[in-house]
């Protein structure tokens, strides 16, 4: 089974750099998005075989996640059960047969970090709700999580160091996450490997490859025996972002 993650930075502005190719040339059995800046039908989009679930922000042109998925989910939940984070169109959650698929598009902190407060209130009750489910049946997340984890997985770690991403604060949410029974596919499957999703478009820094690892496929540590492959396809234009990938058996 294949699930591809993508931050598309706006579906409509993607779709005329070639979205609809990629996504057919990917071929996933999900294929989850984040920040589409849009509300379900303002883009004439649909493939065959495939259902689409859609979490749109209430303000239009901002944030947004959706789901395209050729298989039929038990259940779907927008949002995490919290007024203050369920305006966004952050968090959306397809209950499958033998697991939860979380696509999540995590709040930015922002220059000058005016939104850490925020972020850690969100950390806290974001995990709190990963762990409800997987109390239930193993978890599948994947999103934009707007943190580079590690410094291997930043370009230049000391001119980021305290900026947005790449907080001590936000990346030791990172951690307390690992730590409460889950998975960062990529880094477990590469423990080595510099490979990049997302690049500025400032400075032509995806030319000089100056980026940030901060796309990931998250899953619960029951289902690690399951993960046969992770990537990040750095080759795929359309975004600042690139999509990552995640085959299970």
């Amino acid at each position: 089974m294949k699930l591809i993650s993508w931050n598309v930075n706006g579906l409509r502005a993607c779709e005329g750099k070639g979205f609809s190719d990629v996504f057919r040339q990917l071929d996933a059995d999900f294929f989850c998005l984040q920040e589409t800046k849009m509300q379900e039908g303002q883009l004439d989009i649909a493939f065959e075989g495939y259902q689409s679930y859609w979490n749109s922000a209430e303000k239009k042109g901002y944030s947004g996640t959706a789901i395209f998925t050729r298989h039929q989910p038990l259940n779907v939940t927008r949002g995490i059960g919290i007024d203050e984070h369920d305006h966004e169109g952050r968090v959306l959650t397809l209950e499958m047969d033998d697991f939860y698929l979380v696509c999540c598009y995590t709040p930015n902190s922002q220059d000058g970090l005016k939104r850490l407060d925020y972020r850690m209130r969100w950390e806290d009750d974001f995990q709190a709700y990963l762990q409800r489910l997987d109390a239930q049946k193993p978890v599948v997340l994947c999103g934009d999580l707007n943190v580079a984890h590690e410094e291997i997985d930043i370009k230049n770690l000391k001119t980021n160091r305290h900026n947005a991403g790449f907080t001590d604060e936000e990346r030791q949410k990172f951690s307390d996450l690992l730590s409460k029974g889950f998975t960062d596919t990529f880094r477990w499957l590469y423990p080595e490997q510099v490979t990049y999703s997302w690049w500025s478009y400032r400075f032509q820094a995806r030319q000089k490859n100056a980026g940030w690892r901060i796309d990931y496929f998250v899953v619960s540590n029951r289902l690690q025996e399951r993960v046969s492959d992770a990537k990040i396809h750095t080759d795929v234009m359309g975004s600042d972002h690139c999509p990552v990938e995640l085959d299970i058996v």
